[in-house]
């Protein structure tokens, strides 16, 4: 019969197999918990960096924009701290402009406030078609984007599916772009207070050549062709007609126009 090898000094002699078997695991387990957080930490930068660099083209197509938009308000009497302000709070190329316009007008603050209401409400369009993007994000995310969203951004991000979408490619495409905003700005704020005339150098055609830049690769569907072709239609005959207000009515009319055919292709459908 053979013998039996006592409780204890099984105990003994498996103890400490399994505390090295133990160690090991928890090494392993550990290991695999580091390398899991940084490839989840590099995986953020990456999408980070890669926002950051989509949204370089239009980054540099806006820079005479914001230096228009530094000179503008140094021209309109603002001192460097308040034309630098205006760039860093209101962020909105189109609405500096036309506000640093009428201050140099003298126009009332309620006229200006209504203005600029007026010319960023597309950003409500942005926000609702954006909605289900960034509406499950914990609320300084919604905050952040929502403060960085721009025509650019919603160019770069808005065609994305809830799916696509990532917050750090946002944040990155964003922030790039608020950052190289501000300093096109302090740069036409530096010009603007020493060279002559800066206004008159034709800068203002960034604006058109951005928003073309932003149009033409969306213009995919029948309403959009539509909504173009009636903005183009109406801002230049009613311009030409001399009508206040004409760039207002033609993008309202254009909007209304591209719903309709929306509605007409749908109800053929």
């Amino acid at each position: 019969m053979p013998a039996r090898i006592p409780v204890a000094a099984t105990h003994c002699i498996f103890t400490p197999v399994a505390y090295k078997v133990s160690i090991h695991y928890q090494d392993d387990f550990m290991s695999s918990t580091v390398l899991s957080q940084h490839s989840h930490t590099e995986s953020k930068s990456r999408q980070f960096w890669q926002g950051t660099v989509a949204m370089l083209p239009l980054s540099v197509a806006v820079l005479p924009w914001g230096l228009l938009a530094g000179s503008f308000a140094i021209d309109a009497g603002l001192n460097p701290f308040e034309s630098q302000a205006l760039s860093a709070i209101l962020f909105a190329g189109s609405a500096q402009l036309v506000a640093t316009g009428m201050i140099k007008a003298g126009a009332g603050l309620m006229t200006m406030l209504i203005t600029t209401l007026f010319i960023t409400s597309r950003h409500f369009l942005y926000s609702v078609s954006m909605r289900s993007k960034i509406s499950p994000l914990p609320a300084r995310w919604r905050l952040a984007l929502g403060f960085l969203l721009t025509d650019e951004l919603f160019a770069l991000c808005g065609q994305q599916s809830a799916q696509q979408f990532n917050r750090w490619y946002a944040l990155g495409a964003g922030l790039s772009f608020y950052l190289i905003w501000n300093l096109a700005t302090l740069v036409g704020i530096i010009a603007g207070s020493y060279i002559p005339a800066l206004n008159e150098l034709g800068l203002e055609f960034a604006v058109a050549a951005t928003f073309i830049a932003i149009v033409v690769p969306n213009i995919k569907s029948l309403p959009v062709v539509v909504s173009v072709v009636v903005a183009l239609l109406l801002s230049v005959g009613l311009t030409v007609l001399r009508v206040d207000g004409s760039l207002m009515i033609a993008s309202v009319g254009a909007m209304l126009a591209g719903y309709a055919t929306e509605q007409l292709q749908g109800g053929q459908a």
